[in-house]
This record gives C-alpha cells, structure tokens and sequence, in this order.
C-alpha cells in the first residue's frame, strides 16, 4: 500500500491571513497604486487643458448680444430722469460699477474752493460712433485747422493744470472767475435757465436782503443760458465733473426741453433776434456733447445744428432768417461758424461748405484797404447801439473786425500767409478795452468786442495781445462788482447790448473773457 495517497479531507488548516477585504492598506500599496494610475492621470490633465485653451479661442462675443448702454441718472433736482429722449438701445442699471468717462477722464478740472458733489448727471457709456482720437489731437492736423493744440484737443487748455492763472500774480483774474461764476451758480432759475429779465427773482443768495438791478429782456433767456453754460463749461465744468456739474445738468436739461422736436430750434421764434440765442445754445450744447458724449445730449446737439444749416445762404452765410433769404452778417455767422466748428469736433455731421461759405463772406465784407470788417457789407461799421432813457444811442466799433479775425483763425488762415489778418489786429490794438460808464463813447465798454478781441488777439499773440490783455485785464478786473447780492456780477447798463441781455449777459461774457487764457489753446504761435 506504499502507493497510496494520504487521505487529507479531513484535515483542517486554520490560517491566520486576513481575507483582501478586511486588509489594512499600507502607504507603499496607496504609492504603488498611484504610481499605476499616473500615466492616466496625467494623460487626463492633459486633455483637460486643451479643452479650455480651445474654449478660450473660441470668439464667444461674437455669438452675444451687444452690450446695452447704461444710464444713471441721480440728480436730487428733478428728481426724474435727467433727460425724456432714451437711448437707442433699452437702458440696464447699475448701481455698484458706474460707466467710466471715456474722454478726459483724468482731467483736472478748477476747484474754486468749492465744495463738490458726488452725484452724477448721468453715467453714459461712450457713443459708439465717437472715436477717442480727437481730430485735434493730431498736430499736423492742429496745424491745418488753425484750432486745437495737440494733445487734449480743442478744449484741452482748460484741463491737466494748463490754466496757469494764479501765476498772473496780483492781477486778481483767479479771484474775478471764481467770483463770476459763484454769481452765475446763485441767480440760475429753478427751471435750470438763466432768466435776462426775472433773474432777480433768484437775488438774496448771495448777500440777504439784497437786490440787483438792470435787467434784460424775457425773450433772450435761451441765449443767455446758453452763455452762462458757455462760461461754465470753459472752466472744466461738464455735466459730469467740476464744483459747477449740477448748474450744468439743469441748464443742458433745460434747454432740450425748449428745443423743438421736428426742427431743432431753441426757444421758438421770438423776436429777430431769435438766430442768435439759437446759435448761442447749439454752442454750449455741442460742447457739453463734446464733454459727455451722451447719445441724449447728441440728439438736440445734431438737431440744432441742422436747423443752423438750414439757415445759411447757398454758397454764404447766415443773417436772422430761417429759411434764409440771401442776406448776410458778420456778427450772426461769426456765432455760426464757432458752433459748427464745435459740432465737427464732436463729430457731429456737418456740411462742410458751411465753413467755404462763411469764409467767402468775410473776404467780400473785408475792406483790403484799412482792415476793417463790414457788418452786411464792405465799410458798413459796426454798430454799438445803446439804449438810454428809452433812446437808442448808435455808436461805432471795431466788434465786426473782432469776429471777422477770429473767424480766419478758426477756419484755418494763418497770418503769416494772410497778411490782413495783421491789419485786423492792428485795428483792434486801436481801440483797446476801456470801462467807461459813458455808453455813447465810441470805445467805451463793449463786453461782445472784448469777448471776440480777446480770443482772437490771444490767438496772434506776440505784442497784439501783450497791449490787449493790460487793458483787458483793467477793464475786466476792476469794474467787477464787490459789493452786495452784485458781487462778482458786471453792470449792464453801461454796455451797447446790456439793454437786452441784462446782468447776466455782462457777466458771463464778463467771466467767458477771463477763460482766454486756457478755453481754447494757443495755435498760432505753436506753428
């Protein structure tokens, strides 16, 4: 039996070893599992980075919709919507991450020792059609046109510290400016315009008790708005930024509320001189685009700038009719043209021939001879008409020689190439700036020539504006009034126009010819 086989069924062999299950797992068989499972891993990390580098490549804003402009709107004063038209796209709030100012962001804008507030007019996002690029800023072009200054553009003196007023030393113009605006903040209408004749309804602001006196007429109120918004703006003030921001907003407001819809026209048409205050507020209102770049303010800045197209003479320029009628004027295209220029450079749509038009103009009113600028044609003086005791005193001026040579600087002439543009200056360095209570005097004070003097004198330089300035200074500076609910205000009844703008016209053209020192900056003598 050598050969058989030990029965082993029914041995029984108890083992110790723990089943896979009940195993406690050790740090070298997590490893070994790992290291196993590496190459997948990071065959799978792999993968997973491509995927969200193509994601990343893939032009999502292509397939979303635009973004919608974005509109704020927190002025206490009304306290509704600042402005009735709405964008073209529906408005989306925001109350956290207002829009940035796409232009001028960074610009400084004068304090006066104001106190400043945080509301906003509005928070707009940039017009889609505006380029950032100024025209202006280009100096080769600054060069051509005959505006601007490179960069910081047209308007760019009255920003970035280039003001440099408080260097005049003991002239006192910083002090005046800061006074003649203070004037103009506390006599603006609840409305949001400036009144030429209920103004005084607003008197008592500034010193209690207190009352001014010579007023205009009621039927300029948009231009004298439109001139108060003007001396606002050509501190730095915008509808946005500066001490003076919410002075602005009204009065922007208030005068898209007086603009017809179908045709553009501010105010309606009330007396002859309606084409003037017209003109006078598609300035400010295209500056205040210029500034803001809202879609609502471009909307009554291109409307009125039609109704200011529609107005010109074929292949002239402009005088009080709308439609026109064939006849022209110094004065009244002297507004028009500096309020195109200001729509163009807000990238507004504009005929250029406008421009071709008005300059044929001044060479036909141009005596070659003297120098001089004709009012409606060649040696028809200027006129300077005054109103006392209910007469009218017509004096003469040099006021149309003053635009004609602002104009040629505006619209592109130089003197070196022009030499009557010399002979225009020359003239006015005849006939400097005087305060004189005696408005039948031929020289006497005269706020609209010295407002067109002094920018184009500023602009030639040289010793045509060191005379001019010496006697601006003095007859702008110390005729101001120190006294009263007055103060800072200048007197109208002195002046030839004061009958019909009032305190009000004296005084923003009072604080508009301080500006000449940084509103526009000096292109002549950057050539």
């Amino acid at each position: 039996m050598a050969n058989e086989q030990p029965d082993l069924s029914n041995i029984h062999i108890e083992t110790t070893l723990p089943k896979p299950w009940e195993r406690e797992e050790t740090f070298n068989d997590v490893l070994y599992d790992w290291m196993g499972r590496a190459p997948w891993l990071a065959i799978s990390a792999a993968a997973h980075v491509i995927i969200v580098l193509i994601c990343m490549a893939i032009p999502w804003d292509k397939f979303s919709k635009a973004p919608q402009t974005t509109i704020q709107a927190t002025l206490d004063t009304p306290p509704e919507e600042v402005f009735e038209d709405p964008p073209e796209e529906e408005p989306e709030e925001l109350e956290e991450e207002p829009t940035e100012e796409p232009v001028l962001k960074d610009a400084e804008v004068s304090d006066h020792n104001e106190e400043d507030t945080n509301e906003e007019f509005e928070s707009v996002q940039g017009d889609p059609d505006f380029t950032a690029d100024s025209p202006f800023d280009s100096k080769a072009f600054n060069d051509v046109i005959g505006i601007g200054g490179g960069a910081g553009g047209k308007f760019g003196g009255r920003f970035g510290g280039k003001r440099n007023l408080k260097a005049r030393g003991g002239s006192g113009v910083e002090q005046a400016l800061k006074d003649g605006l203070e004037w103009l903040k506390w006599h603006q209408s609840a409305e949001g315009c400036w009144k030429a004749k209920d103004y005084v309804e607003n008197c008592g602001k500034v010193a209690a008790g207190s009352v001014c006196d010579e007023v205009g007429e009621e039927s300029n109120n948009v231009g004298m708005t439109g001139l108060a918004l003007l001396a606002f703006l050509g501190d730095g003030n915008t509808t946005r930024e500066g001490p003076y921001k919410e002075n602005v907003a009204r009065g922007i407001k208030w005068l898209k509320d007086e603009q017809d819809p179908d045709n553009g026209l501010f105010g309606g048409r009330i007396g002859h001189a309606f084409i003037y205050n017209h003109a006078i507020a598609s300035l400010a209102m295209c500056e205040a685009y210029y500034f803001s770049q809202s879609p609502l303010i471009k909307s009554s800045a291109q409307k009125s700038v039609e109704f200011i197209m529609s107005a010109r003479n074929p292949y002239g320029a402009w005088r009080y009719q709308q439609p026109p009628t064939g006849e022209n004027d110094t004065s009244v295209t002297g507004w028009m043209v500096f309020a195109l220029k200001s729509a163009e450079e807000a990238k507004l749509k504009i005929d250029k021939e406008s421009f071709a038009g008005a300059m044929t103009w001044i060479d036909e009113a141009t005596d070659t001879k003297t120098g001089r600028v004709g009012y409606d044609a060649v040696g028809t003086p200027s006129s300077r008409v005054t109103r006392i005791n209910d007469h009218f005193v017509e004096t003469r001026g040099e006021s149309m020689t003053a635009v004609g040579l602002l104009c040629r600087i505006f619209l592109g002439q130089d003197p070196k190439d022009t030499p009557i543009m010399g002979m225009h200056a020359d003239l006015l360095a005849k006939k400097l700036p005087t305060w004189d209570a005696d408005p039948k005097k031929e020289a006497g004070t005269d706020f609209y020539y010295w407002y067109y003097g002094s920018y184009a004198m500023y602009q030639m330089g040289g010793d045509h504006w060191n005379k001019w300035v010496k006697a601006m200074e003095q007859a702008v500076v110390k005729s101001q009034r120190k006294d009263g609910d007055t103060k800072g205000s200048w007197d109208s009844k002195v002046d030839p126009w004061g009958y019909a703008g009032g305190r009000v016209y004296t005084t923003a053209l009072g604080v508009l010819c301080l500006e000449v020192y940084f509103r526009y900056a000096r292109v002549l003598g950057a050539r």
